[in-house]
């Protein structure tokens, strides 16, 4: 808060500076004659009185406006256009004084008549903005030096010449945060602007010349200023920056690329920018009205898809959200996170396992959930070839509960998660998943709750996704490891992944396996050379890659589909319905009492079991 003693100091300050101001603009107005100061001066209105009239409106508007309470080296625009109205506010008092007034009518006449009004004005508006403004510059000119003399001068290109590209220039010029950086270049595909400048800096060429400009110009950091531009043609862009060596920044669209203070907000390029598909978007808001007034579970709800899953969920006003999870941290974070976010929601986090058959009864017992989102899981393909047993305890056997529990207590609708691992599965993880894809089959025949599964890749970003994990290398310094040279995966960012299970969710009739049209797979080893040159390293230079060979249960391609399977449209073009398998339910009933039976012995070799359940899996040689 600023100090009694600061407001007194300024106060001071303007009332000297504003009574020197008329002084001088009197003696401009009479060209500093004598006898022209001494006809002013016999008036019979007396100076002070005109001292009071100029000055007292311009501190007390500055009081009012509460201007005398501002920290100026931290000033915004609207501080400096408060200030510059007081002046012009004094002046309107003194111009109707002069010309209305009757006590002083002859004196202010005579002012008028001189201009001394207006040459006031301007003296006036100097003396009380100035002080202000020196102070805020030489503070950012101050704090600029100091992080110049222990930091190195990073050297900045701009992509991009338009409006964005000029904000960004005159934020890296006058913001301490870029203290330690220099724009040095630009570059626009707009050939016309070529040699041209823009806010001092030189466009200096196209995309083409974005390696060489890197090299010429010693360039630190390149950031993307064209958030208007076409996803595929940022693309492209960008995979022209990874080639060099320096760090890629951007500035994400175009609401976001300014904020309300007009400065630029700039962030490291995702890798999901480099992609090659562009990012799927769903109008949630129509679909999503079906939790609205609902009691909604999420099981898993302090994972990476669970979270986010509640984060949409909460949007849309539902009675009750319950985040149930067995690690009590995510559980208490994202629950702390959307009371913060969303203060009139009823969250309620519960903790407990889907395996503890009697902590499931209790919950749907006690709250009937009349929407479940089943992301509970073990995910992770090695440590499930290691501990298969686990596998099937949490994965099968957690969503049997689960499902029974939603049968039992009327549940309206169900969704699992599902993966593309299910489908033709080499590990004991996707073979657990395809079981639980049979059980909501199972369980949709014969229930009226609306049981279905959503299926998709992997997850860009997800608690032990490879993303995570080549980042974590990079920063120790390599080597990133990559399993396979010709290894691909289909991947989706996390707000992709949720939307899909959300619009299967407001879409189920019961018993579908909803699958989403994920475009292009990707080469994981493209994934890690994009993120080693995305950080300013050279491939196999700065970063070493290294191949470690495929894991137990691992495979080159994952496939979202079963041949058998086919595939139905719906109403939306990036959503499929896989046909079910049919398979004998008494038949499948009685292997999963077998499974059961075994599954707490881990010297019981378990994976033949599986392989009678699901006969697509690959049991490992």
């Amino acid at each position: 808060m600023k100090s009694k003693s600061t407001v007194f100091v300024w106060m001071l300050y303007d009332v000297f500076m504003l009574a020197v101001s008329l002084i001088v603009s009197i003696l401009i107005g009479v060209n500093f004659s004598m006898s022209g100061w001494q006809q002013i001066a016999q008036n019979p209105t007396t100076i002070s009185v005109i001292l009071s009239v100029a000055i007292v409106p311009n501190i007390l508007f500055l009081f009012f406006t509460k201007r005398y309470k501002v920290i100026w080296k931290y000033a915004s625009p609207v501080d400096y256009m408060v200030l510059a109205v007081a002046p012009l506010f004094a002046f309107v008092v003194l111009l109707i004084e002069g010309l209305i007034g009757r006590v002083i009518s002859g004196f202010n006449h005579y002012l008028v008549r001189k201009n001394v009004y207006v040459i006031y004005l301007v003296i006036s508006f100097i003396v009380v903005v100035a002080p202000r403004v020196a102070i805020k510059l030489y503070t950012k000119l101050y704090d600029r030096k100091t992080v110049a003399n222990v930091t190195k001068t990073k050297k900045v290109m701009i992509i991009g010449a338009g409006e964005a590209a000029q904000i960004l220039i005159t934020d890296i010029a006058t913001n301490k945060h870029f203290a330690n950086s220099e724009v040095v270049c630009a570059i626009d595909d707009d050939e016309t602007k070529i040699g041209k400048f823009i806010n001092g800096v030189r466009i200096a060429g196209t995309r083409h010349d974005i390696v060489t400009c890197a090299k010429k110009y010693d360039i630190d950091t390149i950031i993307f200023a064209v958030p208007s531009m076409s996803r595929n043609e940022r693309r492209e862009i960008l995979e022209i920056c990874s080639q060099t060596r320096c760090t890629l920044k951007t500035m994400p669209s175009i609401d976001d690329s300014v904020n309300n203070s007009g400065k630029s907000s700039i962030s490291n390029v995702k890798i999901e920018d480099l992609l090659e598909r562009v990012p799927i978007k769903f109008d949630m808001k129509e679909k999503m009205q079906y939790v609205t007034g609902k009691i909604v579970m999420v099981t898993g709800g302090g994972g990476s898809i669970g979270s986010e899953l509640c984060r949409q969920i909460v949007k849309y006003s539902p009675k009750l959200l319950i985040i149930f999870d067995v690690y009590e941290n995510n559980a208490y974070d994202i629950q702390n996170e959307l009371k913060a976010d969303y203060p009139e929601a009823n969250v309620l986090a519960l903790i407990g396992s889907v395996r503890d058959s009697i902590r499931m009864e209790n919950v749907f017992s006690k709250y009937r959930p009349e929407i479940v989102y089943h992301a509970a899981a073990h995910k992770h393909v090695p440590l499930m070839e290691d501990s298969p047993n686990e596998a099937i305890k949490n994965n099968v056997f957690g969503t049997y509960k689960t499902a029974e529990m939603a049968d039992k207590y009327g549940t309206s609708r169900f969704v699992l998660i599902s993966t593309d691992k299910a489908v033709n599965p080499t590990n004991v993880m996707g073979a657990s998943k395809r079981m639980c894809e049979m059980i909501i089959q199972s369980f949709s025949r014969k229930s009226k709750t609306e049981f279905v599964a959503v299926r998709f890749g992997n997850v860009l970003g997800s608690n032990g996704s490879v993303i995570p994990l080549f980042k974590k290398q990079i920063e120790q310094g390599g080597p990133v490891k990559v399993t396979h040279p010709d290894i691909i995966r289909y991947f989706m960012t996390i707000p992709e992944a949720v939307s899909l299970v959300l619009t299967a969710g407001a879409m189920a009739k019961g018993g579908e396996i909803f699958v989403l049209d994920m475009g292009k797979p990707v080469k994981i080893l493209d994934l890690a050379k994009n993120m080693i040159r995305l950080t300013g390293h050279k491939v196999n230079e700065d970063i070493m890659i290294e191949f470690t060979g495929l894991r137990p249960g691992e495979k080159l391609y994952e496939e979202l589909l079963m041949g058998e399977e086919g595939l139905e449209n719906t109403e939306n073009d990036l959503i499929h319905v896989g046909k079910p398998i049919e398979f004998d339910e008494e038949w499948f009933s009685e292997r999963l009492a077998n499974l059961k039976a075994v599954m707490y012995d881990d010297s019981i070799d378990i994976r033949s079991l599986i392989h009678e359940i699901v006969p697509t899996y690959k049991m490992p040689q």
